[in-house]
């Protein structure tokens, strides 16, 4: 009985509040891409089956969407756990990065590297919740060293921002070239 019960133990799963719609969502995107593979790949005729476009997409969407599926029936079959729309709402507010993500990709193009990095260092500082002048700065330094360190140093080609277009010639060259 011992022996059993450290067998349950070392198998037990640990679930999640959200994982019933984690497996949902899963399980619909899998069948959803499945859905999509004869229009978005090919097959042509005479070929070897390993060598078809078609066949490795198949079976890794296949496998999926089957997965998906099993993790639905052992979620569903499990006990509920509370707090599952507190998790999917904890899921829900963390897409906010990827839109502050978003707007930075749409502002650098428009007022150019360094102005954006430092305006959305010092913006993500603030709504993360720090107020302190010193931690702003040193957001606003960090944005800085980044840059210098991408366009710079490293020599990483980024837009340049329609901003510096209005700048003095000299200094707009400086611009376009390391900030």
């Amino acid at each position: 009985m011992s022996r059993a019960k450290t067998l349950q133990s070392l198998f037990k799963r640990y679930r999640r509040p959200g994982d019933i719609v984690f497996a949902w969502i899963a399980l619909l995107a899998s069948v959803f891409l499945l859905s999509q593979l004869a229009d978005q790949t090919a097959w042509r005729n005479g070929g070897k089956l390993f060598a078809q476009p078609r066949f490795w997409p198949a079976v890794s969407l296949g496998g999926m969407t089957l997965f998906a599926a099993l993790h639905l029936v052992g979620s569903a079959l499990s006990e509920r756990i509370e707090g599952r729309w507190h998790e999917v709402w904890l899921w829900v507010t963390s897409l906010e990065y990827a839109g502050w993500f978003i707007a930075y990709a749409v502002a650098v193009p428009y007022a150019g590297y360094l102005p954006s990095t430092v305006l959305f260092a010092i913006a993500l500082t603030l709504r993360a919740g720090y107020r302190r002048a010193s931690t702003l700065i040193a957001a606003a330094v960090a944005a800085v060293v980044i840059v210098l360190l991408f366009k710079t140093m490293l020599k990483v080609n980024l837009p340049s921002g329609l901003i510096y277009e209005s700048l003095p010639d000299g200094l707009r060259q400086i611009m376009l070239t390391y900030f």
